[in-house]
């Protein structure tokens, strides 16, 4: 089965940081967002191609575990992972990294679910999302 990864790379921006100088534990899930994103982009499998197809993918969990601190400037790597699962969900896991010396300063999990325009969760993996995983050897 084939392995999904993406790693993007971003700045810590002074608006991130909080008054000892150091990201605002918060922004760490803005972080997750950019992982996301670019995985999307890397892999056909970004926001727009899901609502395209009639879904959304609202986050119903999510498990940050903070290991190290970051500051401002310092260049950190998003690894985004998807892990397979056979139910209708899409779950990923993340690893951000500092760059300047490769120390793992966050690992977390997301899960989201598919709904239709209209709200209503799909207990069941939409035709779309089945053609993907195909398509990427996940199935």
């Amino acid at each position: 089965m084939a392995e999904l990864i993406n790693k993007t790379d971003i700045y810590v921006r002074f608006s991130e940081v909080d008054s000892m100088a150091v990201v605002w534990h918060g922004n760490y899930v803005k972080y997750l967002e950019d992982g996301r994103e670019a995985f999307g982009r890397q892999y056909g499998l970004g926001y727009n191609d899901v609502y395209a197809a009639g879904y959304m993918t609202p986050i119903v969990k999510m498990e940050l575990n903070y290991v190290k601190t970051t500051s401002y400037g310092e260049e950190l790597t998003i690894e985004s992972k998807l892990i397979p699962t056979d139910a209708a969900k899409v779950v990923f896991e993340y690893r951000i990294f500092r760059k300047s010396d490769n120390a793992l300063v966050l690992k977390a999990q997301t899960v989201q679910v598919f709904m239709d325009l209209e709200g209503n969760m799909e207990l069941t993996n939409p035709e779309f999302y089945l053609e993907w995983k195909r398509k990427n050897g996940l199935i």
